[in-house]
């Protein structure tokens, strides 16, 4: 969830294979002809047909190239980099969860996709869950939440990462953090500087109230399409029992727990989480 994952994700993305029948192709944006804000979106995949618009969370989106590649088998594929992450801009008025999910709704009108599956891993369950709240013009027809934060589930506090050491996010986050244990002395110094500039972004859109919008949960009822609340049973930053309360907030969810597998099942049980992913497909897709 936080960037300081990034430390980790380096071994992570290497067990990840990149199976795009595409190339993937990089462009950039303005969601809305007027509004001052810049989008970052690599796209591949076959044109025509169903989009999916794949979030990631604090980790960037790297962290989300191996759920891209499995879906551009069947779909066109877009994943922006969200703004404030990698080096992008984010504009001083681009200050929380709200404001992402208004530009990326705003995306997909102005670009003309309809029959959107959203998929969101973590920070950017929370942006993809928001963005089905306020879609009234049914352009989204599947949402996809991994071990997404968001809303507030009474007896289930979302780990404060602010307070961990980098060092100590691994041991919450993932089932095995061992394999993906990163030497420090490997990092770079404009490895750690972007990881910091990461972090200060998190902070700034989801710092305060801490990883969720109080009004969320109950909002989550007018969600009316299939959804799939997809959860590494292993993780301690939201546990599976927040990932419950979750699914059964909205009216179309179904949970489904991966095994042997933290706050990222798609990268550490990939298998799994992917073929729960087209069991999902199979029985929503017309």
């Amino acid at each position: 969830m936080a960037d300081a994952l990034n430390d980790t994700l380096h071994g992570a993305l290497n067990d990840t294979p990149d199976d795009n029948p595409t190339a993937p192709v990089t462009r950039t944006v303005r969601p809305r002809p007027g509004l001052p804000l810049t989008l970052t979106l690599t796209e591949s995949g076959p044109r025509g047909g169903r989009t999916a618009l794949v979030l990631h969370g604090g980790s960037g989106p790297d962290s989300v190239r191996g759920i891209a590649a499995h879906l551009a088998r069947r779909m066109r594929v877009v994943v922006p980099t969200h703004p404030g992450w990698n080096g992008t801009e984010r504009p001083d008025w681009f200050t929380g969860i709200g404001d992402m999910a208004a530009a990326y709704l705003d995306l997909l009108r102005d670009e003309g996709h309809r029959d959107v599956l959203v998929v969101g891993s973590s920070l950017g369950g929370w942006t993809g869950a928001e963005m089905a709240v306020r879609d009234e013009g049914g352009l989204i027809t599947g949402l996809v939440l991994v071990n997404s934060v968001g809303v507030a589930v009474p007896g289930e506090p979302i780990r404060d990462i602010f307070g961990l050491e980098p060092r100590e996010i691994p041991a919450y986050s993932f089932h095995d953090p061992a394999r993906f244990a990163i030497d420090p002395a490997t990092v770079t110094q404009e490895q750690v500087a972007a990881q910091k500039a990461n972090m200060a972004t998190v902070r700034a859109l989801a710092g305060d109230p801490y990883m969720h919008d109080p009004t969320l949960l109950d909002r989550l009822g007018r969600v009316r399409i299939p959804a799939l609340v997809l959860w590494g049973e292993s993780d301690r930053i939201v546990t599976p029992a927040y990932g419950r309360a979750l699914a059964a907030a909205l009216p179309g969810g179904r949970f489904v727990t991966v095994p042997e597998a933290g706050h990222l099942p798609h990268l550490e049980q990939p298998a799994a989480s992917f073929a729960a992913l087209d069991a999902y497909l199979d029985v929503t897709t017309a």
